[in-house]
């Protein structure tokens, strides 16, 4: 009866159908799910000229997914993740060195106005002590400045030290899924859950770190750093360590089996790569620049006040302190102890002009070069905007690119739900169209049995 083997099958492939078409009507809203169908393939007829065909069968049950879409979205994800870790140290640094308030700049500002008002009367200790409280003020800014500073490398440190177990988490159990898909397939199971489960870790490492990730003919996967180390093969992960060398920096290491690895901080890329970057091209460059402009002024200031005298007559000596990266005014320095005379005679000046004169001379700072002292800090400001504008602008490129890489790859493995819907109404006629058939091969098998009576 090849009427009824052939409704029987066509009756089992819809209900196979139905199936896939439910399971993924269910996960409709299931983050990272890949849509799953069926292969339907017509079996040939047998032996004879007479034989239609012999029904239909499942060929495969199959995984709607495209691993160039795979990669793509991996890739978005991880300069997403590098731009996107780095932002918010640039708005914060940008944010309170710009301020009007705490600037370097209007730490300077104030100390030179305070030179200037002296001006009018040497000899005036309420102007003297200005001077002396406007300078420490703005050592009070350049502190401020370089605690910020030494608070952000401190918490790229513990940002990196905390990514760091996520990531070995991530690594461990893709080697895991790796092996169960492994031996699921060679038994014949369906390893499509599975098989998201691990997309969706590897998604999250993207973020973290630039991936390679290359497909396994048993249905493993490996990945690999952008410069080729390796972070799983099969069953086996690697471990990822963040410490502290010699210099007191942090540094990246991988293990994997017997071998170890140091890597580059910044060619890791992701949110790995993008706290690097910040820290070795903005934040250390910065706080160097901070400590050679802070250096410089109190270096000339105290030079030029040992080629004055005091009230009293006496041979200058120096107002500021800077050691340790901190700004500090002299211990026991009062008013009397500014020489402010070329000569020692009363009402003269001469050296107050040599130290107003300090503003307008260059200074050499690490990330801008050779400037004027009065332009240094609104350089540095500049520079750093510059910085936190292109990031931006690269964010923002990054988002709209990760965005279309999402769609693109939901525009193959993602649920519609009309779709579904439609197959739903397809496959339940076509359950129903084979049912009737083995009614009608029925109601022929009673018919031929009543003739035979």
């Amino acid at each position: 009866m090849s009427i009824l083997s052939n409704a029987l099958s066509g009756s089992n492939a819809a209900q196979a159908a139905l199936g896939a078409a439910s399971q993924n009507i269910a996960n409709l809203q299931t983050p990272g799910y890949t849509r799953q169908g069926v292969l339907l393939t017509s079996l040939g007829s047998g032996e004879g000229v007479r034989s239609a065909g012999s029904g239909v069968e499942i060929g495969a049950l199959m995984r709607f997914s495209d691993a160039y879409k795979n990669q793509q979205m991996w890739r978005a994800a991880s300069d997403q993740g590098a731009r996107a870790q780095t932002q918010p140290y640039l708005t914060q640094l940008e944010r309170i060195m710009g301020d009007d308030g705490s600037s370097i700049s209007k730490g300077i500002d104030g100390f030179f106005t305070a030179l200037n008002a002296t001006a009018v009367d040497p000899t005036s200790t309420p102007l003297r002590q200005q001077i002396i409280t406007s300078a420490d003020a703005m050592a009070q800014n350049f502190n401020s400045i370089a605690n910020v500073m030494s608070n952000q490398l401190l918490s790229l440190n513990q940002q990196r030290a905390a990514i760091v177990p996520q990531a070995n988490t991530a690594l461990q159990n893709i080697a895991s899924l790796n092996q169960r898909i492994s031996t699921s397939v060679a038994a014949g199971t369906n390893v499509s859950a599975m098989i998201d489960a691990r997309d969706q870790l590897i998604d999250g490492l993207a973020s973290q770190m630039a991936i390679e990730v290359n497909n396994q003919p048993d249905g493993s996967i490996s990945i690999s750093l952008k410069s080729g180390q390796p972070l799983v093969i099969g069953s086996m992960a690697g471990e990822l360590a963040a410490g502290m060398n010699g210099a007191g920096e942090q540094v990246l290491s991988l293990k994997f089996a017997n071998s170890k690895f140091t890597l580059d901080n910044v060619a890791v890329g992701g949110q790995l790569g993008g706290l690097g970057e910040f820290e070795q091209n903005t934040l250390k460059p910065m706080q160097q620049s901070v400590s050679d402009l802070a250096s410089a002024l109190a270096d000339k200031v105290n030079a030029t006040l040992a080629l004055g005298k005091t009230m009293t007559g006496a041979t200058g000596g120096p107002l500021f302190e800077y050691a340790d990266g901190k700004l500090s005014i002299k211990a026991g320095f009062n008013a009397t102890d500014l020489a402010l005379s070329s000569t020692g005679a009363a009402g003269d000046s001469g050296n107050l002009q040599k130290l107003i004169d300090i503003k307008s001379q260059p200074v050499s700072v690490n990330w801008v070069g050779s400037v004027l002292l009065s332009d240094a800090d609104t350089q540095l400001v500049g520079k750093l905007g510059i910085y936190s504008q292109q990031n931006q602008a690269l964010l923002k490129t990054a988002d709209t690119v990760r965005a279309q890489a999402v769609n693109d790859w939901k525009s193959t493995s993602g649920v519609n739900k009309d779709e579904e819907a439609m197959n739903l109404v397809e496959f339940q006629n076509m359950y129903q169209a084979n049912m009737k058939v083995i009614s009608v091969a029925n109601t022929l098998f009673d018919a031929t049995l009543a003739m035979m009576n």
